[in-house]
């Protein structure tokens, strides 16, 4: 039976896909004076952050220019830009990890020009970042242009933290919680498919309680590839076939349908336990995916999952933007 319930809930769950038109799957955040001001026909969150855009666009914008989101992972730094209220433009480019100030200001200046946008209309920065080096660079290059600039820590994201060393949580898994709490509810565990793979659990007051991480798909693939001889690097596909009849098809085999595997059996056992901890039903439990590969059809097929959203982290961002900015 739990299986089958499993099964239910995978089938069920809700893609934000990028293939809808922008206005519909990006988070509206429409504020005036520290109150939401939500489009026609838009359904709220607990935290008045609208969710989903269905009517015209309201004509008082949260900020007179931009807002800046940047997460910087491992693998990819990824820039999101806030206007009047709404994620309109997402772009990508490898971390920086030895760069200075300036060539990160070119970066970043560069991402935004592919837009036909520039620094000078920036108007805050929100940082979620897992690179220090990278973190050091983007505060120094907004603090030179004299763009005030908010990084998310245990300090300053606006959630309990109950774990043994909340400082060494991770970023973008704290702003992961925020987001998923406030737009989909909780209690929630957040799955993002990233360099590395975590799985963190919202307690029904919107604490971080802990998680789990695994090694990344990719950087499974990327290790098979380079510790090996002949084994080659393959395309993130699931074969038709467990049994593969070729070395390609082995390997995506091992790969693909063993990552849906551990991801569908670690998310079981996860839910299970955050059920018993905080004395709820595993059934009001959301599991939202997220994550560079999170969009990926391969990742459908992970049992249990409610909701995709690939753009989480950006949003609790400009959340995070948001609450600076009241408590100013």
């Amino acid at each position: 039976m739990a299986a089958q319930a499993n099964r239910t809930r995978g089938a069920r769950h809700r893609v934000v896909s990028r293939a809808e038109p922008p206005l519909l799957h990006r988070a509206a955040l429409r504020f005036r004076d520290g109150t939401l001001v939500p489009p026609s026909g838009t359904a709220i969150a607990q935290d008045g952050l609208a969710t989903r855009q269905t009517g015209q666009l309201s004509p008082h914008p949260y900020h007179r220019h931009m807002l800046l989101v940047i997460d910087v992972g491992n693998t990819n730094l990824t820039l999101g830009v806030v206007e009047a209220g709404l994620i309109v433009s997402v772009r990508r480019a490898a971390t920086p990890r030895a760069g200075t100030a300036d060539e990160v200001e070119l970066l970043v200046s560069g991402l935004l020009a592919l837009d036909g946008r520039t620094l000078a209309a920036v108007e805050r920065v929100a940082i979620a970042s897992v690179v220090p080096v990278a973190t050091a660079a983007v505060e120094a290059a907004t603090a030179r242009l004299h763009i005030p600039t908010i990084i998310a820590s245990a300090a300053t994201v606006p959630i309990g933290c109950r774990v043994d060393r909340p400082d060494e949580v991770g970023a973008d898994r704290l702003i992961n919680t925020l987001a998923a709490g406030r737009l989909y509810g909780t209690p929630a565990i957040v799955v993002d498919f990233g360099t590395a793979t975590t799985f963190d659990c919202v307690a029904p007051d919107g604490a971080y309680v802990g998680g789990a991480i695994a090694p990344g798909l990719a950087l499974g693939l990327e290790a098979l590839a380079t510790k090996t001889a002949k084994l080659p690097r393959v395309e993130l596909r699931a074969p038709e076939r467990a049994i593969g009849t070729n070395t390609v098809s082995a390997i995506q085999s091992g790969a693909v349908l063993g990552y849906q595997a551990l991801a569908t059996g670690l998310l079981a056992r996860i839910r299970a336990e955050l059920a018993a901890a905080e004395h709820v039903a595993p059934a009001t439990i959301k599991t939202v995916l997220t994550g560079g590969l999170s969009a990926a059809p391969w990742a459908r097929g992970i049992e249990g999952v409610d909701i995709v959203d690939p753009d989480l982290t950006l949003k609790g961002l400009a959340m995070l933007a948001v609450t600076a900015e009241a408590a100013l």
